[in-house]
């Protein structure tokens, strides 16, 4: 399997035509998308850890692949994965995956040590966890859409409504926070646990949502007439939706900014690095990056 690659994709960045957009640019000057690693089946759920490596998936294949930023090179992580889909670190370092293999939500620790945070609800299979978001508290967000998988021996949903669901930190309880949904999919929330987005990729639609004190989610609110298969934030507040290419939105829901990928499809996106100013992107068969001005919240 190919790991580094010396080229890059001279693909350029559409940027808004405002005046507001074009004061500080959010993408480093001269900067180009750079293509990192190929050879996968199809790349999804980039997560970074806290000493700046990115982890993502390759799931049909069955693999979380790392990316270390010491190295600047790519490697096996973990394989098999439980198909793992959308993937995110918890305060105490764990990777955390979507492990649709199973419909299970995984931790796993330094050591690969795996522990199974949830494998159904109220008795029923989930549909399949796909994104997730760990809040301040340490409790974890997540959406359960239901994509068919050829590797699975169901073939019909257990739980009608594809929801959002809320584990509380304590691993003990899990909540219903929302179910209006055609396909939730990508979602995340803001550093300070106030602020919940959630894309209804199905809808084609992302919604911004209040986070109550108890985790619960009020005043739904569009953001973007826009779906997304995953999202990151900077430090400046503004949103990055993927699909076609990264779109990216301030905070007031005013697109911005677009950058185009080479790839059918655009899965995810995640700052990483050891300075969070690298934007990881996922695509199909393919990793990129992209250096920026703004830099992650993590």
């Amino acid at each position: 399997m190919k790991k580094v690659l010396n080229v890059f994709l001279t693909i350029p960045i559409l940027f808004s035509l405002s005046c507001k957009s074009l004061q500080t640019p959010l993408i480093a000057e001269d900067a180009k998308v750079r293509l990192v690693a190929t050879d996968y089946f199809f790349t999804e759920g980039p997560a970074v850890a806290p000493n700046g490596d990115v982890y993502f998936t390759d799931q049909p294949n069955d693999r979380i692949i790392k990316w270390s930023d010491k190295e600047k090179a790519v490697s096996v992580y973990m394989e098999p994965s439980g198909r793992s889909n959308g993937l995110y670190f918890d305060h105490q370092g764990n990777l955390l995956a979507c492990a649709d293999d199973k419909n299970q939500l995984w931790k796993i620790d330094s050591q690969k040590n795996i522990t199974v945070l949830i494998d159904d609800f109220e008795g029923k299979k989930l549909n399949g966890p796909n994104d997730l978001w760990v809040d301040p508290k340490g409790g974890i967000y997540f959406t359960d859409p239901f994509y068919k998988r050829p590797y699975w021996t169901r073939t019909e949903q257990e739980i009608e409504q594809q929801r959002v669901y809320y584990l509380t930190p304590d691993h003990q309880d899990i909540i219903i926070v929302g179910e209006d949904f055609v396909k939730p999919n990508g979602i995340l929330g803001n550093k300070k646990g106030t602020l919940l987005y959630i894309a209804d990729i199905g809808d084609k639609k992302t919604y911004s949502y209040t986070i109550n004190p108890d985790a619960s989610l009020s005043n739904k609110t569009l953001f973007a007439n826009m779906g997304s298969d995953g999202m990151t934030m900077d430090n400046r507040g503004n949103v990055y939706l993927t699909g076609n290419g990264v779109t990216v939105f301030n905070s007031k829901g005013e697109q911005i900014s677009h950058i185009p990928i080479d790839q059918k499809w655009t899965a995810n996106v995640t700052f990483g690095g050891k300075d969070q100013k690298t934007l990881f992107i996922t695509a199909m068969t393919s990793l990129y990056t992209l250096k920026m001005n703004v830099k992650g919240i993590r």
